[in-house]
């Protein structure tokens, strides 16, 4: 729902950085990589109870998810990095629960394990109705330039990193908030599942074979 907002915010800043680093030769696959890195330092971060490096290494992670985009408009995008761009964006997200969970199993195992199940219901929604759009030849720009059909939802990349972050801040509440958001999840998993069978509305087909019916002298006829 913010990720409109936050691009147009921080953009204009990330193609700045990106035209450098394309000078420098630096690819966008390095800066996926290296934001997926920095990713696991920050639930590396959360186990071992180091939450100002976490969040630290949270902001910085996600920075590189948005700049490694801006490499490939400046280089070439394509489908081997759009495609480890979206699955490792994917581990992300389900990494920093599981680090709670490990860090506090007793307090934080169950919250971290619903967020993680409306995290997988999303995706799903997410992934499936992107794969049926692009069968149909559908497009999609309203994120920008991406790998894959994208659809707005109530929880997205932005609203995520401010939920990561509240747990980082305030790991005490990390029950409530994981619930919470986990909540905001469903609701979007359920406003695309609704999207979906309203847009994927199939026609009746009109090439079907005509009924035959019987005669009266036993033959089959149209």
């Amino acid at each position: 729902m913010l990720d409109g907002m936050m691009r147009r915010l921080i953009d204009p800043v990330l193609d700045r950085v990106a035209q450098r680093l394309v000078m420098r030769g630096i690819g966008a696959n390095t800066v996926t990589f290296t934001g997926f890195a920095l990713g696991l330092v920050s639930a590396l971060g959360v186990v071992v109870e180091a939450d100002a490096a976490a969040l630290l290494a949270l902001v910085l992670s996600r920075l590189c998810d948005g700049l490694d985009g801006a490499v490939a408009r400046r280089t070439r995008a394509t489908d081997r990095g759009g495609y480890m761009d979206i699955v490792l964006d994917f581990a992300f997200y389900g990494v920093i629960p599981l680090a709670f969970a490990l860090r506090d199993p007793q307090a934080n195992a169950i919250p971290a394990v619903v967020l993680l199940f409306t995290f997988y219901v999303n995706g799903a929604s997410f992934l499936a109705f992107s794969a049926v759009a692009a069968k149909r030849g559908m497009d999609s720009k309203v994120r920008g330039l991406k790998s894959i059909y994208f659809t707005i939802g109530l929880a997205e990349g932005t609203e995520t990193i401010i939920a990561f972050a509240a747990m980082m801040l305030f790991p005490a509440h990390f029950a409530l908030i994981a619930y919470f958001f986990a909540g905001l999840v469903a609701m979007t998993a359920l406003s695309r599942l609704t999207l979906a069978w309203t847009v994927f509305r199939d026609d009746p087909e009109e090439d079907e074979a005509p009924t035959e019916k019987s005669g009266e002298d036993g033959e089959a006829k149209p």
